[in-house]
């Protein structure tokens, strides 16, 4: 029997690796979390760390441990645990190996470890996978995966570490070069093989009630474990794994829901959480299993009468004279007092342009600037209106969209529509998305969803990039990004070109001194140009400065978003239905498109 409380003598194993070798704030919180329940902690760096991380990592641990980065996790808690001598890992009550792929602890870990103290085993976790009928990694000698403690998070009894069975475990542990490997030679294996030698196991979060539902309930019920069972630990992949994996076992609200429990109903700061997901993650898989999509009210005022004290400034580029009423009738929607920067490329526009917004000007304050026809909408906004941007808190980008190369201009206005009604369709709706600036000091860029209808289907596939990767990776370089970036995963990025941007999450951006010469000059192709990639380059820089990117969507506008989905859903799905034979589950249906 273990006591509970203080009085239980634990040597801790912590495994980290970072590509970059960077040491996160959740690490060092963890680690802290996790003195308080141990009287030694070893950290195994798998890889590399630098000065400032190694530095932290020695503030919170007692000793580093700096090794190559082979063999996994697994074969880092064999180091871990055969780094002393058989006598000194004896003269422990118990031993811990967790590793960096959690957060927490989001509450005590004492709280787990005094209710597992009650508990007459051998070793223990915080929860179980539930096991599955086949084995999935072709690397499990039982031929299926059975029922096991899952490694992120183990505690071994000094008796059992006593034993021949424990000792030889790992001192006779195979080399692992895989992760399949690292499965089958430990995660998978070592609850059942001890278990058949008589030693006695559990987990602190006893979820079998969950195993006609899931083989994995942190992961898929993640919320539900936090808050009833007082789960100390979230996964971190569970913010960004595949979202299909999400998808085929739930409706993906799984991460929204744990995120927003750890952030409202607890003292864990979600800051360290978005500080790691933001330099490490793809921007496109945050936003899918975070469900970051706003829907802002455009009639109930959510601000309470609060005033905003972001200084903010609509910027509105007007090329099409026809185009000028409809550009001051939504810049009207914006509350009094914020400040107007209009461009246009010549005297004759502004003379026709200028008298749309002579009413407004009561209200704000406008100023008008000559910026020559190159760059589109784009070169304006860098380079005419660079000395101004960083002067605001918050920007709302707008232009006068026209898509002309599409013979049925009703398709081209109905973008437009689009983007209108989902960034300024109302005063109500302005105040509460400024309101959510304020209060979310996390949140860099809202733009409207890509467009669905007439030929804007394709940019739900791959058409977000089109043909302008490579040309964005380029602007990446040049501006010396560092996050993530891939040709599969879609641009969480405005592709009309209007938005709302905390002008902090555009410092990057701005620092490059754009000149003209930077951008084609007229006729300009559909793709590949420097407007192009900056376009899409937007929700990169606001990620470089540690901000996530979401869409946003009015409430007036949102069902006809939904509706054109459904619709687009429907009519797909019944075409292939007839095609293939018939209706299927999602991951079927789209296993037997891709093959057929």
């Amino acid at each position: 029997m273990i006591l509970a409380g203080g009085s239980t003598k634990r040597y801790a194993v912590y495994v980290f690796h970072d590509d970059d070798g960077i040491v996160g704030d959740y690490v060092c919180l963890f680690l802290e979390g996790l003195r308080k329940v141990s009287e030694r902690i070893l950290v195994v760096v798998n890889g590399d760390v630098n000065s400032e991380g190694m530095e932290k990592l020695s503030r919170v641990s007692d000793e580093v441990l700096v090794r190559p980065n082979v063999g996994y996790d697994i074969t880092a808690y064999r180091e871990g645990l055969l780094h002393i001598s058989r006598e000194e890992l004896l003269s422990y009550d118990e031993a811990v190996i967790c590793n960096d792929t959690l957060y927490g602890p989001v509450v005590p870990f004492r709280e787990m470890f005094d209710a597992m103290a009650e508990m007459d085993l051998d070793f223990w976790g915080i929860t179980a996978f539930h096991g599955a009928p086949f084995d999935p990694f072709g690397t499990i000698s039982y031929g299926y995966l059975p029922e096991h403690v899952q490694s992120f998070f183990q505690v071994f009894r000094k008796d059992f570490m006593a034993t021949d069975d424990f000792r030889s475990w790992w001192e006779n542990m195979p080399a692992i070069s895989r992760y399949e490997e690292a499965i089958g030679v430990h995660e998978a294996v070592f609850t059942k093989a001890m278990a058949d030698k008589g030693y006695r196991w559990g987990v602190y979060c006893d979820a079998s009630a969950f195993s006609d539902y899931t083989w994995d309930p942190l992961r898929d019920f993640p919320e539900y474990l936090l808050r009833e069972m007082r789960c100390p630990v979230m996964k971190k992949r569970t913010f960004y794994h595949d979202y299909g994996e999400a998808f085929g076992r739930s409706g993906g609200e799984g991460a929204r829901l744990a995120f927003d429990y750890i952030k409202n109903e607890t003292s864990y700061p979600v800051d360290a959480i978005w500080e790691d997901l933001l330099r490490t993650c793809h921007m496109a898989d945050l936003k899918k299993r975070l469900a970051l999509t706003d829907i802002v009210s455009s009639e109930i005022d959510e601000t309470e009468g609060r005033e905003s004290s972001l200084k903010t400034a609509l910027i509105i580029h007007i090329y099409y004279d026809e185009l000028a009423r409809d550009c001051a009738e939504y810049a009207a929607n914006m509350p009094e007092g914020i400040d107007f920067f209009i461009t246009v490329p010549d005297e004759e526009k502004l003379r026709r342009v200028k008298p749309y917004f002579a009413a407004l000007e009561e209200k704000h304050k406008i100023t008008w600037r000559i910026s020559g026809n190159r760059g589109r909408d784009v070169a304006p906004f860098v380079v005419t209106l660079k000395d101004i941007v960083m002067n605001y808190d918050l920007v709302l980008k707008i232009h006068d969209k026209k898509v002309k190369q599409i013979p049925i201009l009703s398709i081209g206005h109905a973008w437009q529509y689009l983007c209108f009604e989902c960034l300024l369709p109302t005063e109500t709706f302005v105040k509460n998305v400024i309101a959510r600036f304020e209060e979310d000091p996390r949140l860099g860029l809202l733009t409207p969803p890509v467009p669905l209808h007439g030929p804007y289907f394709p940019t739900t596939g791959n058409g977000e990039w089109g043909e302008n990767y490579q040309a964005t990776r380029d602007c990446a370089d040049m501006l010396g990004l560092k996050v993530p970036m891939d040709e599969a995963k879609e641009p969480v990025a405005p592709l009309g070109s209007e938005f709302w941007v905390r002008t902090k999450a555009l410092r990057s951006l701005f620092a490059h001194d754009w000149q003209y010469e930077e951008f084609p000059e007229e006729p300009v192709g559909v793709d590949g140009t420097a407007m192009h990639a900056i376009e899409r380059i937007y929700p990169f820089c606001a990620q470089d400065e540690g901000y996530y990117s979401a869409w946003i969507m009015s409430d007036r506008y949102a069902p006809v978003h939904m509706d054109n989905w459904s619709y687009m859903n429907r009519t797909l799905m019944k075409a292939e239905a007839e095609r293939t034979g018939g209706y299927r589950p999602f991951p079927e249906f789209l296993d037997r498109v891709r093959h057929s």
